[in-house]
């Protein structure tokens, strides 16, 4: 039975097409400032991807989705409100990220007013996989760059003692025989977080049914983002003491690729062995159980 706030009625194109036409006129100027930060900012190279793969998500349950009989829900348009009201806050303050969010909350609020509940829950993924294309704050992201930067040289440090190669760390520069190396903001590590926690939702709803392992997937990126970082100053330090030009340019991009497609790898070995563990316990509790 419908309550008061629902309307038992359809959802025609037009609506669709006509609350589209009014998201592009109003926040237009904050899509385009965001598709310049994904074109500028190394960390947000990501972002040309983000709306791509949330669309394919949709597109590709679009049978499922068109045959969830429309309940538009008039909450949506508290949502919807309450979106414009964040965008106008943010527009007067200058504030970039709440302009980007208040576009987000204006989606899930149209979905929500001309779908329903059940259609908004169906989409939740492919909505919530849009918060990727939005760059963090700054101030959170100063908060998590400088920790990432002291770990990273800490971990390199150790491992280039191991390896043999005399270096001595203050704070994130790290002083070497032939010259010191710092780990600035950009090989902090961030990108590769940012970037290999995407893949890993994208991944986990793909290739894995089991809520746990998806959240094991995600939670997983950390260690693996931070010691692929790590892995990536020491291969630096490593290639800087064979000739210093190695340490920057070229060859300092390159082992950035190399390092986040064997972070991709061991993402994938984290999975296969995850599910090779949930088997054999569920086997060995099968057995247990049927004595």
């Amino acid at each position: 039975m419908a309550t008061a706030l629902e309307i038992p009625r359809k959802i025609s194109w037009a609506a669709f097409a006509w609350f589209s036409l009014l998201v592009l006129v109003c926040y237009a100027p904050v899509l385009r400032s965001l598709v310049i930060n994904w074109d500028t900012d190394p960390d947000m190279g990501h972002g040309f991807f983000v709306p791509l793969v949330a669309g394919f998500i949709v597109w590709r349950h679009r049978q499922e989705l068109l045959a969830i009989k429309p309940r538009p829900c008039w909450w949506g348009l508290g949502v919807i409100l309450m979106g414009a009201a964040v965008l106008v806050a943010a527009t007067m303050g200058v504030e970039l990220f709440l302009s980007r969010f208040a576009f987000l909350l204006t989606l899930v609020g149209i979905v929500w007013l001309l779908g329903g509940t059940l259609l908004l829950k169906k989409m939740a993924f492919p909505l919530a996989l849009l918060f990727f294309m939005i760059p963090i704050p700054v101030i959170l992201y100063n908060r998590i760059t400088f920790p990432l930067q002291i770990l990273a040289s800490k971990l390199a440090a150790g491992a280039l003692s191991v390896l043999g190669i005399p270096v001595m760390r203050e704070g994130n520069v790290l002083e070497l025989p032939s010259q010191r190396l710092s780990v600035v903001e950009a090989c902090s590590g961030i990108r590769s977080l940012l970037s290999l926690t995407f893949l890993s939702l994208v991944y986990g709803y793909f290739f894995e049914k089991r809520t746990w392992i998806r959240w094991a997937l995600f939670l997983s990126t950390i260690p693996i983002a931070i010691v692929a970082n790590g892995s990536r100053v020491t291969f630096t330090g490593i290639l800087s003491e064979i000739k210093p030009e190695y340490a920057e340019g070229f060859f300092h991009e390159s082992t950035g690729w190399v390092i986040f497609m064997v972070a991709l790898f061991i993402l994938v070995l984290f999975h296969q062995a995850v599910r090779r563990a949930d088997r054999f316990f569920l086997a060995k509790s099968g057995a247990h159980s049927g004595r």
